[in-house]
């Protein structure tokens, strides 16, 4: 090695969840070893969550060469506890052991050995020139050819570090952006970051919140404008205090015992040892936030801000001390917010009890009011019976009084329409201090609080001077049952009732919450929740989805007072402060700190007061309600920050915190600065599993994000999520979505592979090209063929869709059109038919005009399509992207290039028109040569009829594309008027049927034929036909015409049309059938014309297997691959069945007997894998079952007609069909790249 040079090695050992060797941490002492005995020091790269906390350094060649290395603090490996060294360091490493003469140890990753060496690729300028790639991009990214298969876990890491490390993420970096919107100024995109809790592990919620923003954060940089997605952690009081009491508790001690100080003390310990897992997860996921201005809670400014905050609230009269209800938590000893509050449905009972009336000396009387309650503990503590005032069976006692059980206090008997008289006996027990409905009664009614539950669960010594000593200490379970016993004693129960309620648990600690009067520090929300929703109802604040306006107005027009305050150590201590050695004074000061509230004291209390600071600290949601502009500078409101960012424009997170949290900071933000915090409200639903269900450890249905990385990339797990995202509504996950995202990704990795090794193959020979960023002027696409022209336009199409949804924050729809153009209309078609422009075996010249257009419009609609499909999709998009060769003034990174421009971009509509013509009648014909079972090398001739003269002359000039596509016989293609075809089909060929203005004659060998299995298909196909055409007729009633859509009109008309002219079509070609003589010696007219004509209803326009290429040794397969595809097509569509169904009975009938015929699908999928062996075999198995399984398990809702539970099922059926598909595709991929160690070689038949 030292012979050739310095070599640049890159060992790695991976974590077990990549799945690499196990052999992980003796290769490494093995490598350690063979450094010392060349007398160099080894960094070892651990590829690991941890090693994604520190940015990647990557040297430049001259570093490297000179031995130098950057110097960083190395972040310790979770897992293995080595530290990781910046990457220079490790490369010199490499660079130590080739100079000693060592030899270089190689390290098998799975089954796949390959050698890295970290060089600098350099790419063709479009003069001709050279340059490295990327100054800064890492090595990792760009060194060597493009393998066959995209390996997620090289490039990741690196790439994320690279970006970090250069400012990427910065909104500065908007100034290396050309502007894009439409007024030309520069405009800042500001959004603020859900703060998780600095306790989290990254789970699918908060997945979909990083996916989502950082969707918006890379499409506004790359537009150009200012952009900050402004990340930070919560303190998150509860959970970070629960945790570290616990490490107390297992030394022995508590917190009570090690005192505020240690407890604090130790509490921000375990923050800065474990604090940032969070953070680096989110890192993880891809989030490009400018983590330079991250922020915490609790540190010094926003801590500032929050005690300014109370203060001003305080001043202005908004913040009170007072009894009120709060939700307590008997473990945790605090009160607990509605969020940190779940509800239970448990079998419980129902107690029905006397109250018996008393008579006006005060003694009991034969009549009682029968009293049901389901916490029998808390009669103890009743202030009043309250009845219905119109209940005719209580009236007369209303004013009277009762006594309480085992007690003897009088109470009155009240009336109040909040009573429901149709629940239990219709008399309801008034317990002020333990009911958030009788606190409300009691106020009403002026009733007496008595609180008999203590704060630790236990019956409080209060129940003492109320008569019931017996009971005080009893925990409330034993108290239920002690007391019931004593009623029964006493004759005063009536009988005990199964009955199922809600029971509110602590969401932290497990414990049932007791419904507490506690003394606690409010916000009162009146003017602030008006002002609320006046932003929402004036359009000053934008929700989406808009539903949630009426959800935003119903909690805010109750405008109850904010419980802001907890009893516990960790958070923002109350700064309030209160005289300790004054007695009689009710006095307290609200100051910024200590010595301003001394101050305040001694002039009014005197010199030698002494003060004491309240205890309580502030709710999380306090201090999180000033997110927005807390973040970037306030209460400076002159600082540069606040200027530039605040308000944000955005606020994304999920809808079930629009009251808990963003409806508080939109309340803080106008009455603290007077400006609402953010334009728009985004919400995101729920992640759950693939059945619709609520993901739960306890369910054993929790998908791992962390570990779905590993296993399918980070991209992929975007992208799962982001296509099935709607705003407000909950999104399913599942494998089979995460297996299809990750096939994805590789097929961007191969079109792109193919395209730029096509353009360095060809440099040579196509001089100039194409260079990154480049654009086609108007004339220049004038004057291409209309085939360029069609995708040219289709991809300028694309680009104001995606541009638009985006802007709208709609997320699902662009990345389905990004995948069907990138997949279907690029990498199907167009990169098909330019190799018979630039291929010499295919009749391509490279050095032609038409080649050198060919390839400038291949590069840019890769360029184009990375560039859409970067903000969901980008690791691999950047990836493939730096191998683009690049002009001078070629931007450093895919992430700050500049947003293609739709505004400006050219469309030809005729010309698509043209390609999908071309499409649809190169699927019809492979459709037809698979069911005629003609093999793939076999080329026939093909004479289209059109009816348009324009096509006709269009078709012609790609007469090569067309032989290529269809397999054709080139000289024997002919495009001809349709008012030249006869009506007769020629003998021994068929007729394809593409549409009423387009069709195709095609010989078909004789031994081939089956006369009858064809009729008997075409006549089906002509009864399928009849079917659609007689629903389509039904919709088109007078009514229809008059208040129907004129677009929606038009299509369903031109339906009709079109399927009147197919059913003549097949009718015609049906009677030719059946009334021709039938011999051994003729070649007749067969049925595939239907076959074909069905592509636009059945057929992907996804080439057949069976036309992948000559020399293909995986099984033909082709009738096996069509039913498949036939099957995802029809499976896609029949959502819109049973969505409107004119016969609901019927459809549903259908799609028992569709789910039937798609079970046996299996047994296609077995078939075109028998020549798989090995761990490519299992990977099928285990498609294939998967498949199978959930066919199976769809029945069940398909047979209950429940369509939202048939379409979680329905998603997942659709994922494992494309698996399938793309497992095909891939398997075809690793026969080019000659990579063949899992696939044994089946002849074709």
């Amino acid at each position: 090695m030292a012979a050739h040079g310095p070599c640049l090695c890159n060992f790695r050992a991976a974590a077990p969840e990549a799945k690499r060797s196990r052999t992980g941490r003796r290769g490494n002492h093995a490598l350690a070893a063979l450094a010392a005995a060349g007398g160099c020091k080894l960094s070892l790269r651990i590829s690991n969550q941890a090693a994604w906390a520190a940015p990647q350094v990557t040297p430049s060649r001259s570093s490297l060469a000179s031995g130098s290395a950057a110097t960083a603090r190395p972040a310790l490996s979770a897992q293995h506890g080595v530290p990781r060294q910046p990457y220079a360091a490790s490369a010199a490493a490499g660079i130590a052991i080739a100079a000693s003469g060592v030899a270089a140890a190689r390290i098998c990753a799975g089954r796949r050995v390959r050698r890295r060496f970290r060089t600098h690729s350099k790419v063709r300028r479009a003069d001709g020139s050279t340059q490295a790639a990327s100054a800064g991009c890492p090595n990792s990214v760009i060194s060597g050819s493009m393998p066959g298969r995209y390996d997620y876990s090289v490039v990741e890491e690196d790439l994320y570090g690279w970006w970090d490390s250069s400012g990427f993420f910065k909104p500065e970096v908007a100034e290396k952006v050309p502007v894009a919107n439409a007024s030309g100024e520069r405009e800042s995109y500001v959004m603020p970051m859900p703060p998780p809790n600095v306790t989290g592990r990254l789970h699918m919620g908060h997945a979909m919140f990083a996916s989502l923003e950082d969707v918006l954060t890379r499409f506004h940089r790359m537009r150009g404008d200012r952009t900050l997605w402004l990340p930070g952690t919560d303190h998150a009081g509860i959970a970070t205090q629960m945790l570290v009491e616990r490490q107390l508790v297992a030394e022995g001690t508590s917190r009570q015992e090690v005192g505020r100080d240690e407890f604090l003390r130790r509490v921000w310990e375990w923050k800065a040892e474990k604090g940032g897992a969070i953070v680096n997860q989110l890192r993880r996921l891809g989030a490009s936030a400018d983590w330079s201005r991250e922020q915490f809670t609790l540190n010094e400014h926003m801590s500032a801000a929050v005690v300014e905050a109370f203060c001003r609230l305080h001043e202005m009269g908004a913040i009170f001390r007072g009894k009120r209800m709060v939700n307590w938590s008997p473990v945790l000893q605090t009160a607990v917010s509605d969020l940190e509050v779940e509800y239970a449905d448990v079998a419980g009972h129902l107690y029905h009890f006397k109250y018996v009336v008393a008579g006006d000396d005060g003694q009991p009387e034969e009549e009682f009011i029968p009293v049901a309650t389901t916490r029998p503990e808390t009669i103890l503590g009743d202030s009043a019976v309250c009845v219905h005032p119109e209940d005719d069976r209580y009236k007369h006692l209303i004013g009277r009084k009762v006594l309480v059980p085992m007690q003897g206090r009088s109470i009155p008997v009240i009336a109040d329409a909040y009573v429901d008289r149709e629940f239990g006996t219709g008399a309801l027990k008034i317990t002020p201090s333990h009911d958030f409905n009788d606190f409300e009664i009691a106020q009403r009614h002026d009733l007496a609080f008595h609180t008999v539950i203590g704060l630790d669960g236990s019956m409080a010594a209060s129940i003492e001077a109320l008569g019931s000593p017996q009971y005080v200490g009893l925990d409330r379970a034993d108290c239920r049952k002690k007391l019931w016993a004593d009623l029964e004693a006493a004759g005063l129960a009536l009988k005990v009732e199964d009955h199922n309620q809600r029971v509110p648990l602590s969401q932290r600690s497990g414990e049932v919450i007791e419904p507490m009067l506690s003394d606690q520090w409010f916000v009162t929300t009146e003017v602030m929740a008006q002002r609320a929703l006046d932003a929402v109802k004036s359009g000053e604040i934008k929700i989406q989805p808009d539903r949630f306006e009426k959800t935003w107005e119903g909690w805010l027009k109750e405008k109850q007072p904010w419980c802001i305050s907890r009893q516990l150590w960790w958070g923002h201590r109350i700064p309030v402060y209160y005289p300790t050695n004054r007695p009689e004074s009710n006095k307290y000061f609200v100051a910024g700190s200590e010595e301003e509230a001394l101050e305040k004291a001694r002039a009014e209390l005197g010199e030698d007061v002494e003060l004491a600071q309240d205890p309580d600290v502030l709710d999380t949601w306090f201090s999180s309600g000033l997110w927005p502009f807390a973040t970037v500078g306030w209460p400076d409101e002159s600082s540069e920050d606040y200027q530039k960012y605040y308000p944000a424009q955005m606020m994304e997170t999920g809808y079930d915190i629009l009251f808990f949290w963003v409806a508080r900071m939109v309340m803080m933000g106008l009455t603290l600065t007077d400006k609402a915090p953010f334009k728009e409200i985004y919400l995101h639903g729920l992640v759950r599993d693939e059945k619709g269900q609520k993901m739960s450890k306890t369910k054993g249905n929790v998908v791992d994000p962390l570990e779905s990385i590993a296993e399918y990339g980070t991209d992929a797990l975007r992208y799962a999520l982001l296509t099935m995202s709607v705003p407000g509504m909950d999104t399913p996950v599942s494998k089979g979505m995460l297996e299809n995202a990750k096939a994805f990704a590789n097929k961007i990795w191969n079109v792109g592979r193919f395209i730029i090794t096509e353009h360095e193959k060809n440099a040579e020979v196509i001089p100039a090209a194409f260079s990154s960023g480049m654009q086609f002027s108007e004339l220049e696409i004038k004057e291409m063929p209309w085939l360029e022209r069609a995708l040219l336009s289709k991809c300028h199409g694309m680009c104001e869709s995606v541009t638009t949804a985006l802007l709208e924050n709609r997320f699902a729809p662009p990345t389905k059109e990004l995948k069907e153009f990138l997949q279907e209309d690029l990498a199907s078609w167009y990169v098909e038919a330019s190799k018979t422009r630039l291929q010499e075996h295919l009749g391509g010249d490279p050095k032609s005009k038409e080649a050198a257009t060919s390839q400038k419009v291949l590069l840019y609609l890769l360029e184009v399509s990375l560039k859409l499909l970067h903000p969901f999709m980008p690791f691999v998009t950047e990836a493939v992207w730096q191998r683009l060769p690049r002009g001078s003034s070629s931007p450093e990174s895919l992430m700050i290039s500049p947003w293609p421009q739709a505004a400006t971009a050219s469309r030809d509509l005729e010309a698509e028109s043209w390609f999908g013509k071309l499409c649809a009648a190169t699927s019809a014909i492979r459709n037809a040569r698979a069911e005629q079972g003609i093999p793939p090398k076999d080329r026939v001739a093909l004479t289209f009829w059109c009816g348009d003269a324009s096509f006709q002359e269009a078709l012609a000039s790609e007469s090569s594309a067309l032989a290529w596509l269809a397999r054709g016989e080139p000289e024997q293609i002919q495009a001809r008027p349709m008012s030249e075809r006869t009506a007769e089909t020629p003998a021994g060929s068929i007729r394809i049927v593409v549409s009423e203005d387009l069709e195709v004659d095609m010989p078909v060998p004789q031994e081939e034929v089956d006369v009858e299995k064809e009729l008997s298909r075409l006549t089906k196909q002509l009864d399928q036909v009849s079917s659609l055409l007689e629903a389509t007729e039904k919709k088109i009633n007078p009514q229809f015409l008059e208040r129907a859509n004129p677009v929606a009109r038009d299509k369903i008309l031109a339906k009709r049309d079109e399927l009147r002219q197919q059913k003549a079509s097949i009718s015609a070609q049906l009677a030719e059938m059946q009334g021709a003589e039938v011999s051994s010696s003729r070649r007749d007219v067969v049925a595939a014309s239907a076959v074909a004509m069905f592509s636009s209803f059945w057929a992907s326009p996804q080439p057949s297997r069976a036309a992948v290429g000559e020399g293909d040794s995986l099984p033909s397969g082709a009738r096996q691959e069509d039913r498949i595809r036939k099957g995802l097509k029809a499976w896609i569509e029949l959502p819109d069945k049973l969505k409107a169904p004119e016969d609901p009975n019927k459809e549903w009938e259908d799609a028992q007997g569709f789910l039937r015929r798609l079970y046996t699908l299996n047994d296609d999928m077995s078939y075109l894998t028998r020549g798989i062996k090995g761990e490519k075999k299992k990977e099928a198995e285990k498609l294939i079952a998967s498949f199978k399984k959930q066919v199976k398990a769809s029945d069940k809702p398909a047979k209950a007609k429940d369509l939202e539970a048939f379409m979680v099922f329905h998603a997942e059926i659709r994922g494992y069909l494309e698996s399938f598909g793309n497992f095909l595709l891939d398997a075809t991929e690793d026969l080019s790249s000659g990579d063949l160690e899992d696939i044994e070689e089946v002849a074709v038949s």
